[in-house]
C-alpha cells in the first residue's frame, strides 16, 4: 500500500496518510482527506487520483499553486519518492505500508523553534533596515554554515543589494549575484536549492556560480503575505559542505520569521522618509507656523503678506478652530510692530461688567474691588498689536467705546476722565456673520467698517482637501515625539475617513483627536477607531447639480445686495435675462 508522508516545513512535524481511495482530496477545509492548515492553501486545493497504479496530482482551480520536485504544474503524474509542495507543506509519495507512528524528531523541532525565537528577539531589538539586514544575514550564515551570502530587496520594482557577507568587495553590487537563480525565485516566489552547482544542468553556468566559484547555492524569498520583499541568497564554495534539504528548510523557517519584522522596518523607514518630505513641503507651502497648500490657504497667505507691513485694521473670519489667532500672530510677526507686544483678549470669555476694565483699565476706587490702578489691554499693547477675538460677542455699549478708540486713538480708564493716546494695531476675529448681526441690530455697522479695512477669510478644514492629511501627519510627528509613542502613520482607511469627515471643530478638533490617538493607541498605524471617526459620520456630499444651483442662488443674492436690489442692473452685471433674476428671487423665499 502507498502512503503520503506529510511534512510541515515550519514545525518539522510529519504524519503518514495511507492512500486507500481512488481520489484523495487535499486542501485547507476540514472535509478533505488530507487537511493542510495554511492560509495560502485553498479550501479544496488539489486531488490525488490513483488509476491503474498511476498517481496523478491535479489542482482544482487554475489559481491554485502546485509544485512537484520544485517545478510548477497544474496536473502531473507522480512517482514514488516525488515531492509535492503545497504552501508550507511537503507531501512525499512512498511505496510501502505507512509506519505505525510517524512523527518528526521532537527534540530537533524544539531546538529549531528555540533558535527561531532567539533570532526573532534579536531582530526586534532594532528597526533600522540596514541593521536588520546585516543581523539577518549574519544569523542565517552561522546557522546554515554558508560561506557567502547576500540579502536582496525589491524596491520600486527594482532589485537592490541590501547586505553581503564574505564576497571580497567592500561595496559589492547586484551583478555578483546570479540573475537566473534570483530571477527564478522572484518570479515563482518559491525557494531554490542547487546542491551540486558545478554539475547542475540548469544552473552550472549561472553568473554567481561561475564568478564566486560556488559549489552549492540556496535562495529563498522574503515574503510578507503575498508581497515579495526580496530574497536571501547563500552559497558555499567547498565540495565537502554542500547544502541539503534540511538546510533549505531551516532557511525557509528563518526567512518566514524575518519577513514580518523586515516588512515593518521597511514600512517605518518609508514613513520616516515621507515625513522628511512632508516637513520640506510644509516649509515651502506654509506661512510661519501655519500649514496649508490648498488654494484658499495660499490665497490667505498672500493677503497676510500684503497687509502685514501696513497699519490697516484686519478682520479675520472663520469657523471655530480654523486658526484665527495664528493669522493674527502672523500679521504681527510680519509687521513693523513685531518687536512690540502681541496682546490677545477673548471678548466672549469675560463677563460684560469686567470687559471694559480688561480692555481700557481702571483707576483705583473706580468701583468696588478696584484697589489699585490697572493697565488695560489696549495700553499693554502699546507699539504692538491687540487681537480682539470673538468681536461679535462684544456688548453694544462697549462697541460704542471701541469705535471711539479706533477713531480718536485714545482710551480712558474706567473712573478716569484723562484721555491716554495709544499707538497700536487692531486685529479682530469672529465666527459670526457680522452682516447678519448688523441686520438684527446686535452689531454696529460703523464699527464693522473700522475693523474691516482688510478681511481675511479662513476656510473650514473640510474644504481644505489634502491639507487635512498634511496637518494630521504634522500633529502625529509632534505628539509621537512628545509622548514617545510608536505611532508613525495612518492606515489608508483612516486617511480616507479623515478627508470625508465633516470636522465641525476644524483644525483644533483634528489636533485633539490626533493627540488622544497617539497617547491611547499601541498601533504603528492609526486607524479610524483610534481617531474616533465612525463610518456613519461621513459628511453629506451633495450631487454636483444641486451644489451648482446652491452656488448660483447665493451668488445672485450677493450681486443683488451689491446693487441695492436693483434687478435690472443685476441682470446686466450677470449678463442674463431679467426674468432669470426674478426666478432666483422667487427661490429665495423657499430657501429662507
Amino acid at each position: 500500500m502507498a502512503y503520503l508522508e506529510v511534512v510541515d516545513t515550519i514545525t518539522r512535524i510529519t504524519r503518514a496518510v495511507p492512500l486507500r481511495k481512488a481520489i484523495v482530496a487535499i486542501g485547507r477545509a476540514a472535509g478533505n482527506d488530507v487537511v493542510l492548515d495554511d492560509g495560502a492553501i485553498a479550501a479544496s486545493h488539489l486531488n490525488l487520483l490513483t488509476q491503474g497504479g498511476v498517481f496523478t496530482a491535479s489542482v482544482l482551480n487554475a489559481n491554485n499553486l502546485l509544485y512537484i520536485n520544485g517545478e510548477e504544474t497544474r496536473s502531473k503524474d507522480i512517482h514514488f519518492g516525488d515531492r509535492i509542495q503545497v504552501g508550507r507543506f511537503e507531501l512525499i509519495l512512498h511505496d510501502a505500508e505507512p509506519p505505525a507512528e510517524e512523527s518528526g524528531d521532537g527534540e530537533d523541532a524544539l531546538d529549531w523553534l528555540r533558535q527561531v525565537v532567539d533570532f526573532s528577539q534579536q531582530l526586534m531589538g532594532d528597526t533600522t533596515p540596514e541593521t536588520l539586514f546585516h543581523m539577518l544575514l549574519r544569523s542565517v550564515v552561522q546557522l546554515t554554515g554558508a560561506e557567502k551570502g547576500f540579502i536582496i530587496v525589491l524596491q520600486d520594482g527594482q532589485l537592490d543589494l541590501a547586505s553581503s557577507h564574505n564576497v571580497g568587495d567592500e561595496s559589492p553590487d547586484l551583478s555578483r549575484v546570479s540573475d537566473s537563480i534570483v530571477q527564478a525565485v522572484v518570479e515563482t516566489h518559491r525557494p531554490i536549492i542547487v546542491s551540486d552547482a558545478m554539475n547542475d544542468r540548469k544552473f552550472s553556468k549561472a553568473k554567481s556560480v561561475v564568478d564566486l566559484r560556488l559549489s552549492s547555492v540556496m535562495c529563498v524569498p522574503l515574503l510578507y503575505r503575498d508581497d515579495l520583499l526580496g530574497a536571501i541568497y547563500l552559497g558555499n564554495d567547498r565540495v565537502t559542505n554542500l547544502f541539503n534539504q534540511r538546510d533549505l528548510d531551516l532557511l525557509q523557517v528563518y526567512a518566514s520569521q524575518a519577513s514580518m519584522i523586515v516588512h515593518t522596518a521597511l514600512m517605518l523607514n518609508e514613513l520616516k522618509t515621507s515625513n522628511r518630505n512632508l516637513r520640506s513641503q510644509l516649509e515651502r507651502a506654509g506661512q510661519g507656523s501655519m500649514i496649508g497648500s490648498c488654494g484658499p490657504m495660499q490665497t490667505t497667505f498672500r493677503v497676510i503678506r500684503k497687509v502685514a507691513p501696513t497699519d490697516l485694521s484686519v478682520l479675520i473670519l472663520g469657523e471655530t478652530g480654523t486658526g484665527k489667532e495664528l493669522v493674527a500672530r502672523e500679521v504681527h510677526r510680519l509687521s513693523g510692530r513685531k518687536k512690540g507686544p502681541f496682546i490677545s483678549i477673548n471678548c466672549g470669555a469675560i463677563p460684560e461688567n469686567l470687559l471694559e476694565s480688561e480692555l481700557f483699565g481702571h483707576k483705583k476706587g473706580a468701583f468696588t474691588g478696584a484697589v489699585a490702578d490697572k493697565v488695560g489691554k489696549f495700553e499693554a499693547a502699546m507699539t504692538g498689536t491687540i487681537f480682539l477675538d470673538e468681536i461679535g460677542e462684544m456688548p453694544a455699549n462697549l462697541q460704542v467705546k471701541l469705535l471711539r478708540v479706533l477713531q480718536e486713538r485714545t482710551i480712558e480708564r474706567v473712573g478716569d476722565l484723562q484721555p491716554r493716546p495709544i499707538d497700536i494695531r487692531v486685529v479682530a476675529a469672529t465666527n459670526k456673520d457680522l452682516e447678519e448681526e448688523i441686520k438684527e441690530g446686535r452689531f454696529r455697522e460703523d464699527l464693522l467698517y473700522r475693523l474691516n479695512e482688510v478681511t481675511v477669510d479662513l476656510p473650514p478644514l473640510r474644504d481644505r482637501g489634502d491639507d487635512i492629511v498634511q496637518l494630521a501627519r504634522y500633529f502625529l510627528n509632534q505628539y509621537a515625539d512628545q509622548y514617545s509613542s510608536r505611532a508613525r502613520g495612518f492606515t489608508n482607511e483612516s486617511t480616507k475617513a479623515m478627508k470625508a469627515y465633516f470636522w465641525p471643530g476644524n483644525v483644533r478638533q483634528l489636533e485633539s483627536r490626533i493627540k488622544k490617538a497617539v497617547i491611547m493607541s499601541d498601533r504603528a498605524l492609526l486607524n479610524s477607531e483610534d481617531l474616533g471617526i465612525l463610518k456613519s459620520e461621513r459628511r453629506h456630499i451633495r450631487p454636483l447639480a444641486e451644489a451648482e444651483e446652491a452656488f448660483k442662488l447665493q451668488y445672485v443674492r450677493e450681486i443683488l445686495e451689491m446693487n441695492n436690489w436693483n434687478k435690472a442692473q443685476t441682470a446686466r452685471d450677470l449678463d442674463v435675462d431679467p426674468r432669470t433674476v426674478f426666478r432666483y428671487i422667487e427661490k429665495f423665499d423657499d430657501v429662507d
